[in-house]
């Protein structure tokens, strides 16, 4: 096959347990709902962070699903005041991680337990950046 007819990532799904209480929590990181329609096993909620260059859904999740890191990194301008925002949240934040040439970050678990990261942004390795940093 020479082509891919696969031209992107649409959304990214986080189980969760209670859709409402997980509206409630990712809509106090800023988070905007793109959508939220009935389904026959409960809601399709779609929302996006700042800039929206990433969807996530809050799907129900299945009873035996592992709960942990989901392999989701996140970007700030600013990781030191994201990190001060969700601890005055309440949010269930790590310590930041500083190691040179990496941007910052700092991990971060939603009330289900699903862990995400966030990133500082980094004009090397962002979309659309005419550089990249050589792996």
């Amino acid at each position: 096959m020479d082509s891919t007819h696969i031209t992107g990532v649409r959304t990214v799904s986080v189980p969760v347990d209670d859709q409402d209480d997980a509206l409630r929590f990712y809509r106090r990181l800023g988070f905007a709902v793109l959508r939220d329609a009935p389904t026959p096993n409960g809601r399709w909620i779609e929302l996006a962070p700042g800039r929206g260059n990433v969807i996530l859904t809050l799907e129900p999740a299945d009873p035996g699903v592992h709960r942990g890191p989901i392999g989701i990194r996140f970007t700030s301008a600013d990781v030191d005041a994201a990190h001060a925002a969700m601890l005055a949240e309440g949010v269930d934040v790590d310590e930041i991680l500083r190691w040179p040439g990496v941007p910052a970050m700092f991990a971060f678990r939603d009330p289900d337990g699903n862990a995400f990261s966030i990133t500082g942004e980094d004009p090397a390795t962002d979309p659309g950046a005419d550089e990249r940093i050589a792996s």
